[in-house]
C-alpha cells in the first residue's frame, strides 16, 4: 500500500521542516537505539506477509524481518524490537517526530516523499505495482472490462490517485468507494458495497485471505503503476541511513552467495574471498559503518537471507504463494541487485 497522505499533509510538512531545523543537533540515531536498548521500529496495522501479529502478540513478515535484522545488526538480538503499528495517516508522521527509528510499512518510494517529507528511503525490499481484485462472478477478465464499476479504495493514498490515473487514461467512468481505514475497504468489499477492490498487488493477495470466500476472488493480470516499497529513515543522519541500507543489502549479498540461516557457521570457514569479507572474517566492513565485523553473520542467523525471508512470508512457503517475480536476483531476471561488500 502506498500513500501520499492527503489526510494530516499539512502537519507532516511542519514536521518536516522542524526535523530538517534540527538535524544538526540530533544526536546519532544509532547511539539513541543503543542507549535504548531496542529499536522502534514502524510498521503496518496488519497485512499478511509483510506486518501482522498473532493471537499471542508475535509479529511476522518481511517487514518484521527486516526490523529484526537490523537489532541483530546493532544488538545480536533479533528480539530487541519494539513494534509500532501505524495507520497510512501516522506513519510518516511518527518518523519525523522521532517515535520511530526506521519505517519499514510497505510505503512506496516516490519523489515527493524524498523530496518535502523530511525522509530518506534506504533501498527497495519489495517492488510491486497497483493492481484489482473481483469476484469471480463479475465475468471480468481484464481492469479495462470494469467500465461503470465501483471500486473500493483507501482515501489519502497514491492507491487513489492511480485508480483515477487509470480510469482517465482508458476513458473508462467509475465510482470510487472511499474510506479511511484499510480494513473498512476490505469489509465493504467482501460485503458486495462495491464490484472491484484496488491496492498493491501484494496487498490484494494477503487480503484475500480473509474474505469470506478467497477462492471465489482473482486478481486481475493488470498492474497500474510501479509501486517500490521502501523502508525509511529521517534525513540527516548518514550513519544510520548507511546501515539501514545495508541490512538489506547484507541479505541480498548472503542469498546470492548461498549463506543460509542453515549453514552461516560452516559458510565461515569458506575460502571464497566475497564470504570471508561478508561474514567479517577479512576486513573491518562491520566496523566502517558502527557495527561489529560480524554484522551479516548475525543477521543470517536471525532471520537468513532475503530469499528465505522472502519464500517464508510472501513466497511458495506461505500462505500467500507470491511468486518472486521482479524481486528475485538480479542474476536470475529480477531487480534485486546489492553492491558488494568489500
Amino acid at each position: 500500500m502506498k500513500h501520499t497522505m492527503k489526510l494530516g499533509l499539512a502537519a507532516a510538512l511542519a514536521i518536516a521542516g522542524a526535523t530538517a531545523t534540527a538535524s544538526a543537533q540530533a544526536p546519532k540515531t544509532l547511539d539513541t537505539v543503543k542507549q535504548r536498548g531496542s529499536l522502534n521500529c514502524g510498521v503496518g496495522t496488519g497485512l499478511a506477509g509483510f506486518g501482522q501479529p498473532d493471537d499471542k502478540g508475535a509479529w511476522t513478515g518481511l517487514d518484521v524481518d527486516f526490523c529484526r535484522a537490523i537489532a541483530a545488526a546493532v544488538f545480536n538480538d533479533p528480539q530487541k524490537v519494539t513494534f509500532k503499528p501505524l495507520s497510512a495517516k501516522e506513519r510518516f508522521t511518527a518518523l519525523q517526530s522521532g517515535e520511530i527509528d526506521v519505517l519499514a510499512r510497505n510505503s512506496t518510494w516516490t519523489i515527493s516523499r524524498d523530496s518535502s517529507l523530511g525522509l530518506a528511503f534506504v533501498a527497495t525490499n519489495y517492488y510491486d505495482g497497483q493492481g484489482f481484485m473481483v469476484k469471480k462472478s463479475l465475468n471480468v477478465k481484464s481492469a479495462k472490462e470494469l467500465k461503470g464499476a465501483s471500486v473500493c479504495v483507501q482515501t489519502g493514498t497514491t492507491t487513489e490517485l492511480n485508480l483515477a490515473d487509470f480510469f482517465r487514461s482508458n476513458k473508462l467512468d467509475y465510482k470510487p468507494v472511499v474510506f479511511e481505514k484499510n480494513d473498512e475497504v476490505v469489509a465493504a468489499y467482501d460485503a458486495n458495497r462495491c464490484d472491484a477492490f484496488t491496492t498493491d498487488a501484494s496487498g490484494l493477495y494477503a487480503e484475500r485471505l480473509r474474505m469470506k470466500n478467497p477462492d471465489e476472488n482473482i486478481v486481475l493480470p493488470e498492474i497500474i503503476s510501479k509501486e517500490p516499497l521502501a523502508p525509511a529513515v529521517r534525513q540527516g543522519d548518514s550513519q544510520w541511513f548507511t546501515i539501514v541500507r545495508w541490512v538489506h543489502f547484507a541479505m541480498l549479498n548472503a542469498e546470492e552467495l548461498g549463506v543460509t540461516q542453515k549453514n552461516v557457521d560452516e559458510m565461515l570457514a569458506s575460502a571464497n574471498p566475497d564470504v570471508k569479507r561478508m561474514l567479517g572474517k577479512e576486513g573491518e566492513f562491520g566496523k566502517g559503518i558502527g557495527l561489529e565485523n560480524d554484522w551479516v553473520v548475525r543477521i543470517v542467523k536471525a532471520v537468513g537471507n532475503y530469499g528465505e525471508s522472502y519464500e517464508r512470508n510472501v513466497g511458495s512457503g506461505s500462505r500467500l504463494k507470491i511468486d518472486r517475480g521482479l524481486n528475485k536476483q538480479w542474476s536470475q531476471g529480477g531487480l534485486q541487485y546489492a553492491p558488494p561488500i568489500r
